[in-house]
C-alpha cells in the first residue's frame, strides 16, 4: 500500500474510535491526530499567558498558535509553535479548561483549518464526529464507526470501573443515549454517517479484530 492515505472514522460516544485509531495509525506508521489533543494545545497556550481564562483570552491565542502533530518513533509528539507539549498539555489544569475552549467558534475554525493543513501531508487518520461530513469531505477512507448502545455503555462502564468510579450501567445507556441525541441533533456539524462511508458495527468485536477490519478497509484503496 504505497499511497499515503487520509483515513476518517466518525462514530457516536463510546464506540472505541480512539483506541482503534491510534492502533491502526501505529500498524500503518501514519500519524493519528488527535483532535483531542489539539484543543488541550489552545488550552495550555491559555494558561501561558498567566491570566484569568475568560473566553477573550482564549480567542486572543487563536489567531497565531501553530499545532503540529507529528509521528515518529512508534508516537505522536504534539508541537505548539514549535516546542513539544506532548506531556505539558496532559495536566489538570490544562483538563479543567479544555470544554471551554473547545466550545468556542474561532477555536474550532482554526483546529479544523490545521487538521486539513497536516492532512495535506498523507498518511493520516483522525476521528471524531464530523470528520468525514465537515473536516475531511474528500478523504481517501470513511469509516464510520458503530455498536449498540447497550455494548458502547459496557465498555465505558468497565473503563471506568477499573478507575475506580462508581457508575451503574444503567447511567452510562442513559448518558451514552443522551450523547447520541445531543450529537445528531446539534447544529453545528453533527454526527451523520455519509453516503460514502463503510459502516463498522464493533458489536461483540475484540479491539484486535476491529483494527484488522479497518486495515483492510484501508489496503482496498
Amino acid at each position: 500500500m504505497a499511497k499515503q492515505l487520509v483515513v476518517a472514522i466518525d462514530g457516536p460516544a463510546g464506540a472505541g474510535k480512539s483506541t482503534v485509531a491510534q492502533l491502526a495509525a501505529k500498524e500503518l506508521g501514519y500519524t493519528y491526530i488527535d483532535t483531542g489533543a489539539m484543543y488541550r494545545s489552545v488550552a495550555w497556550l491559555t494558561l501561558q499567558q498567566h491570566q484569568p481564562v475568560t473566553d477573550e483570552l482564549i480567542n486572543s491565542v487563536v489567531p497565531d498558535i501553530d499545532v503540529d502533530l507529528q509521528y515518529a518513533d512508534g508516537k505522536t509528539t504534539v508541537l505548539v509553535n514549535g516546542e513539544d507539549v506532548s506531556t505539558a498539555i496532559r495536566t489538570p489544569e490544562v483538563s479543567h479548561i479544555v470544554s471551554q475552549v473547545a466550545a468556542l467558534a474561532p477555536v474550532r475554525e482554526k483546529m479544523v483549518a490545521l487538521q486539513r493543513k497536516m492532512a495535506e501531508r498523507g498518511g493520516v487518520i483522525l476521528d471524531g464526529r464530523d470528520i468525514a461530513s465537515h473536516v475531511l469531505p474528500n478523504a481517501d477512507v470513511k469509516i464510520y464507526l458503530t455498536a449498540s448502545v447497550e455494548a458502547r455503555a459496557r465498555r465505558r462502564w468497565t473503563e471506568l470501573k477499573a478507575k475506580g468510579y462508581d457508575m451503574t450501567l444503567k447511567e452510562l445507556q442513559q448518558d451514552i443515549e443522551a450523547r447520541d441525541k445531543a450529537d445528531m441533533e446539534r447544529e453545528i456539524s453533527p454526527l451523520v454517517k455519509v453516503d460514502d462511508a463503510t459502516l463498522l458495527d464493533t458489536t461483540g468485536l475484540t479491539i484486535e479484530q476491529v483494527v484488522r477490519r479497518i486495515l483492510d478497509i484501508c489496503r482496498r484503496h
